[in-house]
């Protein structure tokens, strides 16, 4: 996807964060980190809900569609946010006894809602 300015595609991955945020403040999720980062990888967003620990990819798709998603979430960018999730919790032990769940939401993707949560939406291969 191309952008016509350099700083649009920053600002619509920033406001697409926002709004996966916002979204899952109400819906009672605690929102732990925005933007964790590591030399392997980045996680968006860390949730919790209940004994959940939830590690959220967001994907802002306003002219995308599920093809677009499938090619921007590729095994590869999965195997990288595990990772990253694997050092994260290794480096914050108090969640050792949480369930760790991989969710994706995509924001303002056309037929979809402005925001789309997949629960689940991959988890790490063996």
């Amino acid at each position: 996807m191309k952008y016509p300015y350099p700083d649009t595609r920053k600002s619509v991955g920033k406001n697409g964060e926002n709004k996966a945020c916002d979204w899952l403040s109400s819906h009672g999720y605690e929102i732990i980190a925005r933007n964790w980062k590591t030399k392997t990888g980045e996680i968006d967003i860390i949730a919790a809900i209940d004994n959940t620990i939830v590690f959220v990819e967001v994907k802002a798709l306003p002219s995308g569609n599920l093809e677009t998603l499938s090619h921007e979430l590729d095994g590869r960018k999965q195997k990288r946010i595990v990772e990253t999730a694997k050092l994260f919790l290794l480096n914050h032990r108090r969640y050792n006894n949480s369930i760790v769940r991989f969710d994706v939401i995509v924001v303002d993707m056309p037929g979809f809602g402005a925001v789309y949560h997949i629960e689940n939406a991959f988890s790490e291969r063996l």
